[in-house]
């Protein structure tokens, strides 16, 4: 594959365009603190909506959904397709209450939340493990896509094209701050989309496939296309399709899909307006994730089972690519080799820019923990607007530059994915709790959080070397729920909980309800102590319904679509009639959703 005039024209277009942004956005990012890291809290919903669904649309997606499907086949996206659940959670309930909270960052929660020096403690080490480490490791997995992406399509070396894209993004996420990267993901986005669908309609149409009804019937392929497991296959059902619908959307952390919102996710959520757009940015995300992108991916997966059906005809056709990298994730980017000249300039923008909108967002949310929740926290706390700035600026550069060493490290996409499913093992359900339980405490998340990492330790770099029984990444999965679960609810009943001042502060400041804070507003009652909005009712129930019916109008029309991909025009009817109704259903129940 070689690419020509026309294709780096578009490429370096897109590479100046990006830059021209971050120029362009540089002198308002450069004001202040909530200027350079909440783009001053003033976004509209829908330009949150697409940044969300931008950043998760990384340019390993494409190729860990080729991972699964290849291995797996199109259930096999349960994984991930399961953390809708998650999604729709955060849109009903958290969403509103995360920009009600009016702070910074969310680990700024943990000092609302609880007091002392745990809390402090708490929001100090999370700022470093998440904000430095856990940061690193997803940019490092998202770097590793590119670099495999860089190998086929441009003949470049790991290093390279790595340093070369990094620069790029670091120059614009520095000066624009998250405004800059939030109007650049805008036009990522659409680039991306365009590249993607692009990419699957021209090589669906490919001499070795001919079209979608040969692609299904082919041998390599028929066995793949279910959209559920194989209900006769114990472990597959379990594995699959039980294990991410039962356990693993409650209970694990993960960067995009954190139960009760989080992480980037976050940010967004407080850069909106209102809470209102809070909600339809969350919302808009989830749809556009889950119902819009998979299927060009899917399409592409498939017929690259067609093409390179396993590891060695992927070798044989790249003989001068370092075999290391040669996974199953590599079929995707191998696949784009076969497009033509002019759109293949298209697609590669794509794809570097699904990698850029990724990494700007990790590195400007990474700075800012690091800078709100580190720096200013414990280290110069009488720290200038401008300062901070300065400070958030630099931490970006050298998050920059650390993730480049750690992405050589890394061997394939669906590896990363499954380290940071375990590290994230069994601390959800506090996530989702500590806003409606009062007596979940610091202790509580910080036991959390050790026990996960020290069982993701454990199965990935122990376990392997002991003469104890081989455990599939589902019984992994279960056993560090279990025990991260158990560990932090024995915690907290053995420690005492937070003080009722600093809990009837949170309560005024969140109003969230429920007969989780009875026992507060009796003592706070007792005390004298006012509770504003105390008989204005509880909305969660309403909320959890606007839940099931916004999972089943998003899983409807994600099947409803594939149905129609696939030909299966009844169900794919039906489907869509599901999709209708459940979405009627859903605006009446929003309208009922308390709101300020």
């Amino acid at each position: 594959m070689v690419l020509n005039t026309s294709d780096w024209i578009i490429i370096f277009s897109f590479f100046l365009l990006s830059l021209l942004i971050g120029i362009y956005t540089s002198k308002k990012a450069g004001k202040n603190y909530a200027e350079f890291f909440l783009s001053g809290r003033n976004m509209p919903w829908w330009l949150l909506g697409v940044s969300m669904v931008a950043t998760t649309f990384s340019c390993d997606t494409p190729n860990l959904v080729t991972d699964i499907v290849r291995q797996n086949g199109v259930a096999g996206n349960w994984a991930w397709w399961a953390f809708l659940l998650t999604g729709m959670l955060t849109v009903f309930i958290y969403a509103k209450l995360w920009r009600r909270s009016g702070i910074n960052t969310d680990l700024e929660f943990y000092e609302i939340r609880y007091s002392g020096k745990m809390a402090a403690f708490l929001r100090g080490f999370r700022s470093v493990y998440l904000g430095f480490f856990f940061n690193i490791l997803v940019m490092a997995s998202v770097s590793l896509a590119l670099t495999k992406i860089g190998a086929v399509m441009l003949g470049w070396p790991a290093a390279q094209t790595l340093i070369i894209a990094m620069l790029i993004t670091a120059v614009y996420s520095t000066l624009g701050g998250l405004r800059g990267i939030v109007l650049t993901d805008f036009f990522q986005f659409l680039i991306s989309m365009v590249g993607a669908v692009g990419a699957a309609l021209i090589l669906l149409n490919m001499p070795e496939i001919g079209n979608m009804q040969s692609l299904i019937s082919h041998p390599e392929v028929s066995g793949k296309i279910s959209l559920l497991p194989d209900f006769s296959d114990t472990n597959s059902l379990i594995l699959l399709f039980i294990l991410p619908l039962a356990v693993q959307w409650w209970s694990v952390w993960y960067p995009g899909a954190e139960p009760g919102g989080g992480g980037y996710i976050a940010q967004r959520m407080l850069s909106a307006r209102t809470e209102k757009g809070a909600m339809g940015a969350t919302f808009f995300f989830n749809a556009a994730h889950y119902a819009l992108r998979p299927w060009p991916w899917i399409i592409v997966a498939l017929a690259s089972l067609v093409v390179f059906p396993d590891l060695a005809s992927l070798e044989a056709a790249f003989p001068n690519t370092d075999p290391d990298l040669i996974r199953h994730d590599f079929a995707y980017p191998a696949m784009l080799s076969f497009l033509p000249n002019g759109f293949l300039g298209i697609v590669v923008a794509s794809l570097i820019a699904a990698f850029m909108s990724t990494i700007s967002t990790h590195l400007n949310w990474g700075s800012s923990y690091l800078v709100n929740d580190f720096y200013k926290r414990f280290v110069k706390p009488e720290a200038s607007q401008k300062e901070l700035v300065f400070a958030g600026r630099i931490s970006t550069v050298l998050l920059m530059i650390i993730t480049v060493m750690v992405a050589l490290l890394l061997r394939n996409a669906l590896q990363a994915f499954n380290i940071l499913l375990q590290i994230g093992a069994g601390t959800g359900l506090i996530f989702i709790l500590r806003w409606f339980w009062w007596r979940i405490n610091a202790y509580s998340e910080i036991t959390a959080m050790v026990v996960s990492f020290l069982i993701a330790v454990y199965f990935q770099f122990v376990h392997p070397y002991t003469n104890l029984p081989a455990l599939g990444t589902g019984m992994q999965l279960v056993i560090g729920v279990g025990i991260t679960t158990a560990a932090w609810l024995l915690v907290t009943f053995l420690t005492a909980p937070e003080n009722t001042k600093t809990l009837v502060a949170f309560y005024n400041l969140v109003f969230p309800g429920g007969p989780g804070w009875k026992r507060i507003l009796i003592a706070a009652e007792n005390e004298g102590i006012p509770i504003e909005e105390k008989k204005k009712g509880w909305d969660v129930p309403h909320g959890i319904l606007a839940m099931v019916l916004g999972c089943f109008a998003i899983y409807s029309a994600l099947f409803a679509t594939g149905n129609w991909i696939y030909g299966k025009y009844q169900l794919a009817a039906i489907l869509s009639v599901i999709f209708v109704i459940s979405t009627y259903l859903l605006t009446k129940t929003w309208s009922k959703l308390k709101i300020r």
